[in-house]
């Protein structure tokens, strides 16, 4: 079993608490490492270390903050297989999903290096003679980055990347799930010599960490990926200090299968888009519509690819399509959900029950007979179940599409332009795939509306979260 540490100022230490948690491989449940378990006095050193290296940091000329970034993303190359070991054993992610994820980790910090000499203002008129108005961006300050289970490392870069390019310093929390990827990022960080308080990790309890980062004062911005539960009290705590925040939180993605779709391949983009990651994406599929036309012919291909979904222990068989859900908590919620549904009318046409009696293992799902009116159609699962709903016209799929308190991803399969323009003009949801997968690109804005979030990640959009905007008034008349 491995000690983790975590890093606070330069320097790789324990918890003043001298308490631990310990951290459990999902596959087998057997405790793999175990986290200091951080407290007051942790997380007010790392603010400390934070603000402390942020004005030296953010004079740094931003071309040096990029070779910062360069060198980071080296070193991860460096320890790529590390990081997809540790993805693997650590969440439970497939062999497949942990490279994924490990080189868009490398590539993010590469790709927000390039902002290097993008970062621009404006000179705008003035109503004055020999005046000009000159409107800069600034680096919002000291970031509380509040990480995932689900993808723990590519979260790392989402955040601390646009962050370090924007100047600013961050305090990430790991989630108490899934800390090692963090402890190790900061291995790599140490050694291509960041300045010390740039970076800082503090590892332990999410409603003891991230509550006293929402609440302090020495805060710039609170960024989280998490539940929308998180999300609420992370901004609660936050509105004491008016502290901005941004929230990724829960999704309900439909996906809308209209009759001159390629049956075979949008199958294959739904079944991608539902079982991804163990179907523990915000973004997943949760719920799929389907036309009256072709509802027969499309369930029948759709079962079909459900029913060949591998599921087993990554470690042991770096095949598997699917590897289990991060805990147990998730796997009696995931149950408890199908069950409901059943009851509610719901036919199981594969999976259903949990596989095996060890590890958090659950099979691909498909469910039949689903109504609009069902719980499994409105509260999102977070685990690999794909209801099924039929619908007549495209006015009625819109609208029951939108009817969730979600509103992060989205899809719709045609070849029609008409449709889908129309759809996605209609659909109130951050971000609508037309004939692809449900995966956002990091050149993109991944930002969703209603109860999935305020703000976003990504892109030139993502990096203006952490600036703010200053207006200078120059008048250049002396007489």
């Amino acid at each position: 079993m491995k000690d983790l540490k975590m890093y606070i100022n330069g320097q790789f230490c324990e918890s003043h608490s001298q308490k631990w948690i310990d951290v459990l491989n999902p596959s087998t449940e057997e405790v793999i490492s175990r986290q200091p378990e951080g407290d007051a006095v942790d997380i007010e050193a790392a603010l400390d270390a934070a603000n402390a290296a942020q004005k030296k940091w953010a004079a740094l000329p931003v071309i040096e903050r990029a070779a910062y970034l360069q060198k980071i993303a080296c070193g991860l190359r460096a320890r790529h297989a590390d990081f997809v070991e540790i993805l693997m054993r650590e969440q439970g992610k497939t062999k497949t999903w942990a490279e994924i994820e490990a080189g868009a980790t490398e590539g993010y910090f590469d790709y927000m290096a390039s902002f290097a000499r993008h970062i621009e203002g404006e000179v705008i008129p003035s109503d004055r003679p020999n005046e000009t108005i000159i409107l800069t961006k600034r680096p919002i300050g000291v970031v509380a980055g509040i990480l995932p289970w689900n993808f723990p490392y590519f979260l790392i870069a989402r955040k601390a990347g646009a962050s370090l390019i924007a100047g600013c310093t961050i305090v990430m929390k790991p989630s108490q799930l899934t800390p090692e990827i963090c402890t190790t990022f900061c291995e790599v960080v140490d050694a291509v010599g960041l300045p010390a308080g740039v970076i800082n990790v503090v590892t332990g309890r999410g409603t003891v960490i991230g509550d006293q980062l929402a609440r302090s004062p020495k805060i710039g911005i609170v960024s989280v990926t998490g539940s929308v539960g998180a999300g609420q009290s992370i901004m609660a705590a936050a509105s004491g200090n008016i502290t901005k925040v941004s929230l990724e939180l829960g999704g309900k993605a439909p996906a809308i299968v209209f009759p001159d779709a390629d049956l075979e391949a949008t199958a294959d983009w739904v079944l991608g888009s539902r079982i991804g990651n163990n179907g523990q994406i915000c973004n997943n599929a949760e719920r799929v519509y389907v036309h009256k036309d072709i509802k027969e012919k499309f369930t029948e291909i759709l079962l079909k690819k459900f029913l060949a979904v591998r599921v087993g222990d990554p470690m042991k068989d770096e095949t598997v399509d699917m590897g289990p859900l991060v805990e147990e908590r998730a796997l009696k919620s995931v149950e408890a959900k199908v069950a409901n549904a059943i009851k509610q009318g719901a036919k199981v046409l594969c999976g259903g029950k949990r596989v095996g009696d060890k590890g958090y293992f659950y099979p691909a799902t498909l469910l039949d007979n689903c109504t609009q009116d069902m719980d499994i159609i409105h509260d999102e699962t977070f685990g690999p179940v794909l209801p099924i709903v039929e619908f007549e016209d495209i006015d009625q799929v819109i609208k029951w599409a939108n009817d969730v308190e979600y509103g992060l991803a989205s899809s719709v399969f045609t070849k029609s332009l008409d449709i889908a323009v129309k759809v996605c003009r209609e659909l109130e949801f951050g971000e609508t795939y037309v004939n692809r997968e449900h995966f956002e690109a990091m050149q993109g804005f991944h930002a969703g509306v209603k109860k999935s979030g305020i703000g976003g990640a990504d892109g030139r959009h993502g990096i203006d979260e952490y600036l703010v905007t200053h207006v200078t008034y120059l008048d250049t008349h002396y007489d």
